[in-house]
């Protein structure tokens, strides 16, 4: 029998992935193209979407080369993508209708203060599952309402459809079924209710969106329609958002299991169970449904963490950010340097994105390699915060944490955040965990596997750093830490 093929698209918002697995879930051929972004003022950031359909293109196209596969080999694809980044089109001509706002403009902000004051203000955390700040999908379309005439005139003219880049490929690289998105993607949005499975009605008449516009939820496998890939007509079977899809495919399935994906800023999914817990400063994420069932997660997030590893490589303190782990492993302490990478503000538990970054303890005696460490060293510490904030809030315990992203390949950096954590780290060897994630969902609806006889990731192969610090050192450690935090809110 010929051998059948998934294909996973992974649009981030740096780039555009691609890869191809076999039906014992091995990467046969991967492909990446990165994507711009355009600042047309400042605090301003914007994406095109014909580049973000060209990077998908190009990035399918080299992941079935170097697999040896044709289109029609695929028996299925799954799509994840960024989040908050909402794309706008035609509904008759399919064209783009102007630049995605990106997750990272900060255009909306007056926005969000103006919504504090009214009725709906107090109750947006546990209507949405998270705080909907100038970030968020709901404020972006509410902006363009207000002052992207384009926008408001295809939202008069009954024509408006709007999604996020999940479903924008989908659009534009083929045939939608319909215009929908999975439970995750609809709530990445800032306009769904997870906790009662619906758009929140009174949320988006106050925001002016226009209903007809956003797409419909659907479970996370599903017929969403099909791509057409090199002649042939690919089903999509399968759609999440990226760290739900990194949750999934790091074999997180189990109440308590947990990941932290590092790249420019840091999160932490832990999973919650069938029943979604009581809303807190933590998001609350309807992460997939499948066969019926429903898993809640929660999600936490460090502001800055590969960005910060960046900076220091700009200002020129190291030529690579890889050597950053030279320098810290020449040490075995930080020299009471404690550094807080809040270069974007602080995420959980402060939320104070008016807080900024120092670092506190500098002597003459002082060199990089503590200040690498102290970075390093920074990340344990706000794992520790956050994994404190959902078991107070949750009661969920975190035994054990996987890990991937770019900062998880350093050796020393996962040894430090499992020593000032005090708890164990995992890291397996197949790190796109996000494409492994869309791609056994996409499995699973093409019949390949089932939830029981998915190939398994975690095995005897990962590599395991069990925490070797006191628990005495680490909580004099963390006071510092604590008191350094003080310092910088605000």
């Amino acid at each position: 029998m010929s051998k059948r093929y998934i294909l996973a698209i992974d649009q981030g918002g740096s780039g555009s992935r691609a890869v191809v697995y076999d039906e014992e879930g091995r990467v046969r051929g991967y492909g990446y193209r990165a994507v711009g972004r355009i600042c047309p003022q400042p605090g301003w950031v914007e994406q095109h979407p014909r580049a973000i359909t060209r990077s998908v293109a190009e990035a399918i196209a080299e992941a079935l080369t170097r697999a040896g596969v044709r289109g029609s080999e695929l028996i299925a694809c799954g799509v994840t993508s960024q989040r908050d980044t909402i794309f706008a089109w035609h509904a008759r001509t399919g064209r783009a209708i102007g630049h995605a706002i990106t997750w990272q403009d900060l255009r909306t902000a007056p926005l969000v203060a103006a919504l504090d004051k009214t009725p709906l203000g107090p109750l947006r955390r546990e209507r949405l599952g998270q705080f909907p700040g100038a970030y968020a999908g709901a404020m972006h379309m509410a902006w363009r309402m207000r002052h992207d005439a384009a926008f408001r005139r295809a939202a008069e003219q009954g024509v408006l459809r709007v999604s996020l880049a999940a479903g924008w490929i989908v659009q534009a690289l083929g045939r939608p079924a319909e215009h929908a998105l999975d439970h995750s993607l609809l709530q990445a949005m800032t306009v769904y209710d997870p906790r009662r499975r619906a758009l929140w009605e009174e949320w988006i008449e106050a925001l002016s969106i226009p209903r007809a516009a956003l797409p419909v939820a659907r479970p996370t496998i599903h017929h969403f329609g099909e791509l057409h890939i090199d002649g042939a007509e690919v089903p999509v079977v399968a759609m999440i958002t990226d760290q739900q899809a990194a949750l999934f495919g790091y074999d997180c399935r189990a109440i308590g299991q947990a990941v932290a994906t590092h790249g420019t800023a840091s999160f932490v999914n832990v999973v919650a169970g069938p029943v979604a817990p009581p809303q807190g400063i933590c998001k609350t994420y309807l992460a997939w449904e499948i066969d019926g069932i429903v898993t809640y997660a929660l999600e936490a997030d460090m502001t800055t963490t590969g960005a910060a590893a960046t900076w220091l490589r700009d200002l020129g303190l190291v030529r690579r950010v890889t050597d950053l782990d030279r320098y810290a492993a020449r040490v075995n302490h930080s020299g009471g340097v404690v550094f807080v990478p809040a270069l974007n503000g602080l995420g959980v538990p402060s939320e104070d994105r008016s807080a900024r970054g120092a670092i506190f303890g500098l002597t003459i005696g002082v060199e990089l390699s503590h200040l690498a460490r102290a970075f390093y060293e920074s990340i344990g510490f706000q794992l520790v915060d956050i994994l404190t904030t959902m078991k107070a809030e949750a009661g969920l315990d975190v035994q054990e944490l996987r890990v991937g992203g770019g900062l998880a390949a350093s050796d020393l950096a996962c040894q430090i955040q499992a020593d000032i954590s005090g708890v164990t780290l995992v890291r397996a060897r197949d790190t796109e965990t996000t494409a492994r994630g869309v791609a056994l969902l996409a499995g699973i609806g093409a019949g390949i596997w089932s939830l029981g006889t998915m190939p398994v990731l975690v095995d005897e192969t990962a590599r395991r750093f069990i925490p070797q610090l006191s628990a005495s050192e680490r909580a004099a450690r963390y006071a510092q830490w604590q008191m350094a935090v003080e310092r910088v809110k605000g």
